[in-house]
């Protein structure tokens, strides 16, 4: 069973090529106005406002379609993602956008028609 499923918003998830490394976060949102007071104790007011997700995600040595795959998945401004979710227990879809992705690459030759693989392939997506 994959791992992770991504596609456009209100449409059809497709499975992508399990990654190396998914790794699950959540971030505050605070409000603009939120930070620390001139007191003599430097107080700190969060101002909470809502907590968003964000996977990391990464890929070792992908092959060339693979790679072309994801990328093709995210390169939309918003984005549905099916994984799952360590907070909930469970499966969640989400939307979220990309953050910058990278794939640095090199030529592999091997004895294979395979052989084109990239160094890896990473890049974060936060929640909407």
């Amino acid at each position: 069973m994959a791992m992770l499923w991504i596609g456009p918003v209100g449409g059809t998830l497709a499975a992508m090529p399990d990654p190396s490394t998914l790794e699950w976060g959540l971030q505050d949102v605070s409000a603009p106005d939120a930070g620390r007071t001139q007191d003599v104790n430097a107080t700190m007011y969060k101002e909470y406002i809502t907590s968003k997700r964000k996977l990391k995600l990464a890929w070792l040595n992908p092959t060339m379609e693979d790679a072309s795959t994801v990328l093709k998945a995210v390169n939309r401004e918003y984005f549905q993602v099916r994984y799952w979710d360590v907070m909930d227990g469970e499966y969640q879809t989400r939307t979220f956008y990309a953050g910058d992705r990278t794939a640095p690459f090199k030529w592999f030759n091997l004895p294979r028609s395979d052989s084109k693989r990239l160094t890896n392939l990473t890049f974060d997506v936060i929640e909407r």
